[in-house]
């Protein structure tokens, strides 16, 4: 059919009385092994050149890590048989203004001593608990119902005595952080001045 006659399968069209179909494949034939001076090259050498790729064609294989990645999530969060499997906490901003707090301690109170913390994030393992008061306890060393609040915050802001500190202290700070200050200088001026001359 060399002769332009257009047969039913002239140029790979199929021609039917219906539809017409395109058929098509490349026609690549993979070349034998040559030898180029002492050297052998292979036709697949391309696929071939990265040896850490699985079969030479496909992505890496997943690392170990990402292998136990699913099994590691599914393992308890737990701090160990040693203490007592105690669970971490899912963090909120309440829980962790909580624990804040309680590492701020030491500044709360000037007649309470406490000892030096060992890290300075905050701890992945704990338990928040209430503390009961018992009848054994004696009575001045317990809060009322009315002093009981439902956070830590909320019960250290209803202290008066505590709030009158943390006043004093502030100002305290704000007095050495003024002084030499346009302020300082105006008040030690005025005080020069005799009493005569102050309007």
């Amino acid at each position: 059919m060399d002769d332009g006659s257009k047969g039913p399968h002239a140029n790979g069209i199929i021609r039917s009385s219906l539809k017409a179909e395109f058929r098509w494949s490349p026609k690549v034939t993979l070349s034998a092994r040559k030898k180029v001076g002492t050297s052998e090259t292979h036709p697949t050498s391309f696929w071939l050149k990265n040896k850490s790729l699985q079969d030479g064609l496909c992505v890496p294989p997943l690392s170990r890590d990402k292998l136990n990645k699913p099994a590691r999530k599914q393992k308890k969060d737990t701090a160990g048989d040693k203490w007592y499997n105690v669970p971490a906490p899912i963090m909120t901003p309440e829980l962790k203004q909580e624990l804040q707090l309680v590492k701020l301690r030491g500044v709360l109170d000037p007649k309470r001593h406490y000892k030096a913390e060992d890290s300075r994030g905050l701890p992945q393992y704990f338990q928040v608990g209430t503390v009961v008061g018992g009848p054994a306890d004696f009575y001045s060393g317990r809060l009322t119902k009315r002093e009981q609040k439902a956070s830590l915050a909320s019960e250290l802001l209803a202290d008066s005595s505590l709030s009158a500190y943390r006043k004093r202290k502030y100002l305290e700070i704000q007095d050495q952080k003024q002084a030499g200050g346009k302020g300082f200088f105006k008040k030690k001026q005025k005080k020069r001045k005799p009493s005569w001359a102050q309007i």
